[in-house]
């Protein structure tokens, strides 16, 4: 398959995700999650070697996923979800405008992984904007970038693959050796896409560029995550915000570094947030389908 078909077909499959939502009926990814649950089921060791087999076992269903997709617009279609997180965080929001903070914290568990019984309205605020932001790496530009790499295996591989990160990636006990090896494996396929990403936010915000470049030039390399540093000090320089900070998960608490200048988080900063994700979705989609559109004539003149 052409660079050019692949890049038009996930250029598509953003805007069908975009349009539409979800592909109807039971979702692919939370089938998968299901196989997966019961592979660990039969492979869990507290051992590396025993994650590594998980993880090529999971990466492998992804692959062969791919292969059968009938397009590269239905296979992005299936792996972005950037609609899906826009109205998980609209949820939040809307509970938190409306004032119900017990429903805003049962929405929250679908955007993060913390603990939010003990978490207030600003809390709540910051865990939703730093959700957006790292995750609109994983839900929206990790997809569309290893489909434009390698096609509609390249996007459902890493849609496995950040599904088994976020199933077995935790540093908890059961965890710690066994999720080893998603977790590395979704650091490495989430590295340029999160750098995309921040570049693409400066583009989007012009005024901002110096403090987004900034941000994540000096905070982004202390957080833990090689990756979700990057998308969180973006938004967080686009957004004049100061994200981080202790953040309370089910396995404990984290003392995370601080990432921007601003000020804290909060509830009206969530659509602002929001607002930014749906650009940056019509960002990618506009440059994949004109990078399709441009290498048209090359393909055609080398064949």
């Amino acid at each position: 398959m052409t660079l050019r078909n692949r890049l038009l077909g996930v250029a598509a499959g953003v805007a069908l995700d975009a349009a539409l939502g979800e592909v109807p009926g039971p979702h692919p990814v939370a089938g998968f999650g299901r196989v997966m649950l019961a592979v660990e089921a039969r492979l869990w060791r507290d051992q590396r070697s025993a994650g590594v087999g998980h993880a090529v076992v999971g990466t492998g269903l992804g692959l062969l996923a791919g292969a059968l997709a009938p397009s590269v617009a239905v296979a992005a279609w299936v792996t972005v979800a950037a609609r899906g997180l826009d109205e998980a965080a609209r949820r939040v929001e809307e509970a938190l405008v409306a004032g119900d903070l017990p429903r805003a914290r049962a929405a929250l568990p679908s955007l993060v992984g913390r603990d939010p019984s003990a978490l207030d309205e600003k809390e709540i605020a910051r865990a939703v904007v730093e959700s957006v932001a790292e995750n609109a790496v994983d839900a929206l530009v990790v997809p569309v970038w290893w489909g434009a790499v390698a096609g509609a295996p390249g996007a459902c591989a890493a849609r496995a693959v950040n599904t088994l990160d976020a199933m077995v990636g935790y540093r908890s006990p059961r965890y710690r050796h066994f999720g080893w090896a998603s977790a590395r494996l979704d650091d490495a396929a989430a590295f340029v896409p999160a750098r995309l990403t921040a570049l693409a936010v400066a583009l989007l915000c012009p005024s901002r560029a110096g403090a987004v470049l900034e941000a994540v030039r000096q905070d982004a390399p202390r957080h833990p995550s090689p990756n979700a540093g990057v998308a969180e000090a973006a938004f967080a320089g686009a957004l004049g915000l100061r994200l981080g900070g202790p953040t309370r998960y089910a396995t404990g608490l984290e003392l995370r570094p601080t990432l921007g200048t601003g000020r804290p988080p909060e509830v009206c900063d969530i659509a602002r947030a929001r607002a930014l994700l749906r650009r940056l979705t019509a960002l990618t989609a506009l440059t994949s389908l004109l990078g399709g559109l441009a290498v048209a004539p090359a393909c055609g003149r080398s064949r």
